[in-house]
């Protein structure tokens, strides 16, 4: 019996469709299901005498698995027949390059922004966010800009209540700075400044960076050496720098920062109105009073104090002529970065 039912397994075998995972499953539920063939043959031992079954019960374990070891060959077959239909469907070459996805790219303010960090963090300055909403003193007058200051017309804008307002400089962030740290001091400070501006150039939002140094002998020819760096890293090693006479309350002497035009390179250009410069910041000595407001001796300490526009500077690298452009969230102007 048992012999005769392991040649009708091996025949049925050579005649299964090895292709086809169901065909291979049904033979396996044929002869070791619960109700299949070689289990059927378990359950009579039960009819045979106590000398004859460890005989039987051995051969019917050694079909068992003869037959178990076949059915499984069988499936790792019909799985790799199946494995090859699927990829047939649809075939490619793996060693083809991907499409890849777009992630977009980084903003131009932000490529601007970490540059200047990387730069001045290189220099030892220490890096300052500050806040947004600022009180009047901070503000104003403790960067020698007193209530009746005729410079506050440009600047005595948003007011959250009589003696809060959103920040129209970082340079606030100085006298914070200050009343927390004693000399030597060299910090930047960088964020968002709010003021009543709209045009090509201008926008009621943007981003400024400032900075400030504090020690003893600190020079304005020192100023100019750091910013003259700086304009070179920034625009090229051929920039060239120029400073003007200016006035600013809280620096003293004061200077407007011009760098070398950098759509004509100083040789004069409808952009730069034929001067071969572009102004991108401010810039000067520490004026004492600043230094008394927030307790460091101006008879012991000078320094020098710096400050620019992020948007500004972004524009002229990337020679893009409206500064909306750069808050207008347009995926086809930000793909250009």
């Amino acid at each position: 019996m048992i012999s005769e039912l392991k040649e009708q397994f091996q025949s049925e075998l050579s005649q299964t469709n090895l292709s086809d995972e169901a065909s291979v499953e049904g033979l396996r539920l044929k002869y070791l299901g619960k109700k299949g063939l070689v289990t059927d043959l378990l359950k009579g031992m039960g009819a045979l005498s106590a000398e004859e079954r460890p005989v039987f019960g051995k051969q019917v374990n050694e079909l068992k698995e003869e037959v178990s070891e076949a059915i499984e060959h069988a499936k790792e077959k019909a799985a790799s027949f199946a494995m090859e239909k699927k990829l047939s469907v649809g075939k490619m070459d793996i060693s083809l390059p991907g499409e890849g996805y777009k992630h977009g790219s980084t903003h131009p303010l932000y490529n601007i922004r970490e540059e200047i960090i990387d730069f001045f963090a290189n220099m030892g300055f220490h890096v300052d966010l500050g806040r947004d909403i600022e009180t009047d003193w901070y503000n104003f007058e403790a960067l020698n800009t007193p209530k009746d200051h005729p410079s506050r017309d440009m600047q005595d804008t948003f007011y959250l209540s009589q003696n809060a307002m959103l920040r129209t400089h970082t340079s606030g962030t100085q006298i914070h700075y200050m009343e927390n740290n004693k000399p030597p001091i060299k910090m930047i400070a960088l964020g968002h400044v709010f003021r009543v501006d709209a045009d090509a150039t201008h926008a009621p939002m943007f981003q400024q960076c400032e900075g400030l140094v504090v020690d003893e002998n600190i020079t304005f020819a020192q100023l100019k050496g750091t910013l003259a760096l700086f304009a070179q890293k920034l625009f090229g090693e051929n920039a060239k720098t120029r400073f003007r006479p200016s006035f600013f309350p809280f620096t003293e002497p004061s200077a407007e920062l011009d760098v070398s035009c950098v759509f004509c390179s100083g040789n004069g250009c409808r952009k730069c109105k034929g001067t071969g410069w572009m102004e991108i910041g401010g810039c000067g000595s520490v004026d004492p009073a600043v230094f008394e407001n927030v307790g460091i001796d101006s008879e012991k300490y000078t320094g020098f104090a710096f400050g620019f526009g992020l948007d500004r500077i972004a524009m002229l690298r990337h020679h893009i002529p409206e500064i909306s452009l750069l808050t207008s969230n347009d995926q086809r102007f930000l793909e250009q970065f």
